[in-house]
């Protein structure tokens, strides 16, 4: 999945605004401005299970079983740690998460731009092996058009490149304006956990 995608973008309602108490005959005070919209577009986690069969601490080869019985084989490299603690029998844990978000800021808060980085976690000497690399890109665009009738808005990228978005809820577009930045995050998340299996 692309950041060039056409992203179907979401803007929900901002939280209601809360009243203070006024006293008879004073005026109730204005209300607080809202908050910029912000939120996650689309989010998806998929998790898969295997058994370890058997550990080859020469060659670095794991043999793991899927649930429905095949077997398939693994080369863990030099930078999983701890790969004598793992035994046969133990479970194998692979999470894999990925998700879109987004940020409405105002003019003059920010300028459009892209960046990226990775964030990695290992576990501690001693440890079952395991870990979780994140990836994340984000991307600062600029809204140049919004065709209420249509319900979309047109976003032009870092690089002067145009993209027409259909909104979800047309009825959120009264929170932006031409000229606003939002701030397209995509994330993508694997997370690798060994534990020992439960007694039955």
């Amino acid at each position: 999945m692309t950041l060039t995608k056409t992203l179907t973008l979401s803007i929900p309602l901002c939280a209601a605004v809360l009243l203070g108490c006024a006293a008879e005959k004073s005026p109730a005070p204005p209300p607080a401005p809202a908050a910029p919209p912000a939120g996650t577009v689309a989010e998806e986690t998929t998790t898969a299970t295997a058994t370890v069969q058997k550990v080859d601490l020469k060659t670095r080869h794991v043999t793991l079983k899927r649930p429905d019985g095949t077997k398939f084989e693994i080369v863990a490299g030099e930078e999983v740690r701890n790969l004598p603690q793992v035994k046969k029998g133990d479970v194998v844990t692979l999470t894999y998460k990925e998700s879109i978000a987004y940020e409405v800021l105002k003019p003059g808060k920010a300028k459009p731009g892209a960046s990226a980085s990775t964030d990695v976690t290992r576990a501690q000497p001693g440890e079952k092996p395991g870990g979780t690399v994140t990836n994340t890109v984000t991307v600062r665009v600029t809204i140049t058009a919004i065709d209420k009738a249509a319900g979309t808005v047109t976003l032009r990228d870092p690089h002067g490149n145009t993209n027409p978005v259909k909104v979800k809820d047309p009825t959120k577009l009264d929170q932006v304006k031409v000229g606003d930045l939002v701030d397209i995050t995509y994330t993508e998340a694997l997370a690798v956990k060994v534990e020992k299996a439960s007694k039955k």
